[in-house]
């Protein structure tokens, strides 16, 4: 079958890989057969529900928000709870990062799954990455494997889970947001765990993101835009 031709849904938060495969989706599926679906889960970093809407806005393409609010009454971690403040530097044991939300990606792919149900897409598009430095499990491929089968049994749909990242290092994910045409989209995307813009430069999240740019060779289009607008000032 002609994926071209078929409707994809992309989860977007507003970040850096999320932007990227974006524009993956574009690419693959056609501009008039993707949309995005953001969460608002009480994520401390609300910041990226705005960069979300700005690169759909971007993009051209609808956009919708849904709310979950269930992670932020849970708490137990530095995302979703205030009193919780993001680990900085990257961790050197293998111990989960306090920013790891349980179940966040199992919840949002299967509230995305129904949402594409309603919307006749059966692809659905995540910024997922085992190669990253978390080691999160829901970002796994066996994980998401398991969860696309337990998608199609459960609403007996052919679903497609698609991870373009999944064992991408962030300087090829850069590789890649070129390739694909998302680098004016990344000027407006936000990755800060602290929520902070210009980015705070020191949690895990800035860190690694810095870095892949760097190993890429390639100037951050957020860095280069804050700049810009500091001067302006």
């Amino acid at each position: 079958m002609n994926q071209a031709s078929e409707k994809a849904l992309v989860v977007l938060s507003g970040g850096q890989d999320s932007t990227t495969c974006l524009y993956w989706a574009l690419r693959r599926f056609g501009a008039g057969n993707v949309e995005a679906v953001t969460f608002d889960y009480g994520q401390r970093h609300r910041v990226e529900l705005d960069c979300a809407r700005k690169i759909a806005q971007l993009a051209g393409m609808r956009q919708t928000v849904l709310p979950i609010d269930t992670f932020a009454a849970i708490g137990g971690n530095a995302l979703t709870d205030d009193a919780i403040a993001p680990e900085e530097g990257v961790r050197d044991d293998d111990a989960l990062p306090n920013t790891f939300v349980p179940g966040r990606n199992l919840i949002f792919l299967t509230f995305a799954a129904a949402f594409a149900y309603t919307r006749g897409a059966r692809h659905l598009v995540t910024g997922v990455a085992q190669t990253d430095y978390s080691g999160y499990p829901d970002c796994r491929e066996n994980t998401l494997k398991a969860l696309e089968l337990a998608l199609r049994l459960g609403m007996d749909s052919r679903v497609e889970l698609h991870t373009p990242l999944m064992y991408l290092s962030k300087a090829e994910t850069v590789t890649l947001a070129q390739q694909v045409g998302a680098m004016e989209a990344l000027a407006w995307s936000h990755t800060c765990y602290n929520g902070e813009v210009p980015p705070c430069g020191h949690c895990v999240s800035c860190e690694l993101r810095a870095k892949g740019f760097a190993e890429a060779g390639v100037a951050d289009p957020l860095v280069e835009r804050c700049q810009a607008e500091a001067e302006r000032l």
